[in-house]
């Protein structure tokens, strides 16, 4: 039997980073992603987000492509938003998404980030974050990334 862990923090925004994601009903939303990453046989260790934006902290299975899981969500929670009149302004999600893999060592911080996304964001709007956390791990910003 194979042993594997592929942990993977994933960051994907509203359309155009309009703020329709309600406070007040998303935790039913991480819910529902929640299964679709289970039905994967993928392991979420921790979601949040703010209004225009979810963090996930997932183990991906080695059977699924990082790309069709995060399609498969931003799919499938997309039709279930639109369908349910508690978001109503939700138009859909962004083409792009972020992506980049931890290793156990980083569990724990990658977790606490995500659980004080709240509290990160009375001072750092979704750009200056995602350019931070790009340019933290290597990669190149193109401000067109998240328009």
């Amino acid at each position: 039997m194979s042993k594997t862990f592929s942990l993977h923090h994933i960051v994907f925004a509203t359309k155009h980073r309009e703020p329709t994601i309600t406070q007040e009903y998303k935790r039913d939303l991480f819910a529902y992603i929640h299964g679709i990453i289970k039905n994967k046989k993928c392991n979420l260790f921790r979601i949040n987000g703010m209004a225009d934006h979810i963090h996930l902290l997932v183990d991906i299975h080695p059977s699924v492509a990082i790309a069709d899981l995060v399609k498969e969500i931003k799919q499938w929670s997309s039709h279930w938003l639109k369908s349910d009149s508690r978001f109503p302004l939700f138009s859909g999600w962004g083409e792009g998404y972020y992506a980049v893999s931890l290793g156990l060592d980083a569990l724990e911080a990658c977790r606490l980030y995500i659980i004080n996304q709240e509290t990160h964001h009375g001072s750092a709007d979704l750009l200056s974050e995602m350019q931070h956390i790009a340019r933290s791990n290597g990669l190149t910003w193109y401000q067109d990334d998240w328009d």
